[in-house]
């Protein structure tokens, strides 16, 4: 026996030891339940972590982008406007005006790390017979690629951006056969084409991105969309990504250019993470649930079988007070015990996941992420779900009549 500890200690350990088929049942109940609650939300916490990562690097976090054109109704004399229906007329590639006041404007915005200068637009590429619409996009890759990481995603050739050079998609390269160290025609808004050297090849995940996206050295893509001089965007990465909705606001309200957040162009992302917390929460909350009614029920059970134990115990002048925290400590150390017992197989049965579940590429499917305030909180939370359980039985045994228990 621990002589250190208080009589409370020492009654709840004993218990527990006497009873310990009763505490093998309370403890594999938690620690299923904190194992099914640290596996996932470790998984949900990795599936999601993959997915923002992949957003946040093959997009900007905040597109400024020209204002729409609107129709403007016409006048027939002074005061007297056209009573006629406007529609919304096509909108043409063309620059942003006075775009670099705006980008200094933006790269001196609290929050901003990265500005790029882009020229996008619609092109044609010609290998031989082979043709294919593409989405060329011009930029310096000097700041481009530090906001979307296209050199990550390189699977052939060095991502080198020189005025004769273009980076195609693997699913582009298949189309028109080509590889690194090939020419191709590319022709734009400019009548003149532009033979260019493919560089190197990128896998964005994507098939549609991989047979459209191209990209070619700034004025490269001015030259072939007849934009000399002009941008059709300025791309920008911020410190706080999930604060990218707040700044892009403020830029559009002091530019007057239209800002669009990847939170913005991602909202349905958002709502299925939304909905995946909400299930996680509700699961989390029911295995809790059922936890904390199975230790309850258990105590109950062995209030009912020591009752003759406490009798003797409030006889020998044991107070209601201490005899409410030796079950009080039962439930809250059986809980604390179950949650590390659980946490353990809950990470065990993650790095399992993780080992054998793979892309049919080998790839992982998910980065293993364990959070250490993850498990703090599983520790802390089941602690409590312990106690509070312990407390209907608790109360109980303390009600006892010291006279009638001894009876039995």
């Amino acid at each position: 026996m621990i002589r250190w500890l208080p009589f409370e200690g020492i009654a709840a350990l004993r218990f527990m030891r006497e009873g310990w088929i009763q505490t093998i049942f309370i403890l594999v109940g938690v620690s299923l339940g904190v194992a099914v609650t640290v596996f996932e939300t470790s998984i949900l916490t990795g599936v999601q972590a993959n997915f923002l990562k992949r957003v946040l690097t093959s997009q900007a976090h905040i597109v400024l982008l020209p204002p729409d054109e609107v129709a403007r109704p016409l006048h027939d004399g002074p005061g007297i406007v056209e009573d006629a229906t406007l529609q919304r007329p096509n909108q043409r590639l063309r620059s942003i005006d006075q775009w670099q006041t705006i980008r200094a404007t933006v790269a001196s915005t609290p929050g901003v790390r990265v500005v790029a200068s882009v020229a996008s637009g619609a092109a044609m590429a010609v290998r031989g017979d082979a043709t294919a619409s593409i989405s060329i996009i011009g930029a310096e890759p000097e700041d481009y690629f530090r906001i979307v990481r296209v050199p990550d995603y390189i699977v052939a050739g060095t991502w080198r951006l020189t005025s004769d050079d273009i980076l195609i998609g693997t699913d582009l390269a298949t189309l028109l056969g080509v590889t690194v160290g090939d020419r191709l025609f590319v022709t734009g808004r400019s009548p003149t084409p532009r033979a260019l050297t493919i560089t190197a090849i990128f896998d964005l995940g994507s098939k549609g991105a991989n047979l459209r996206t191209t990209f070619v050295a700034f004025r490269t893509g001015q030259s072939l969309l007849n934009l000399v001089g002009g941008v059709t965007s300025l791309e920008i990465a911020v410190a706080d990504a999930f604060a990218a909705e707040t700044i892009a606001q403020d830029l559009s309200a002091r530019t007057g250019v239209r800002a669009d957040s990847w939170i913005k162009t991602n909202a349905q992302f958002f709502t299925a993470v939304q909905a995946q917390n909400t299930s996680n929460i509700v699961i989390s909350s029911a295995v809790a649930l059922s936890v904390a009614f199975g230790v309850a029920s258990v105590l109950v059970v062995s209030v009912v079988q020591r009752g003759r134990e406490i009798g003797i115990l409030r006889a020998m002048g044991a107070r209601r007070g201490q005899v409410l925290l030796v079950f009080l400590l039962q439930g809250g150390v059986l809980g604390f015990l179950g949650a590390v017992l659980g946490s353990l197989i809950g990470a065990g049965l993650l790095l399992v996941w993780h080992d054998q579940v793979r892309q049919t590429d080998g790839t992982e499917l998910f980065p293993y992420v364990l959070d250490p305030l993850l498990i703090g909180g599983t520790l802390a939370f089941a602690s409590v779900v312990g106690l509070l359980a312990g407390m209907a039985p608790a109360m109980q045994a303390a009600r006892l009549d010291p006279a009638v228990a001894i009876r039995g």
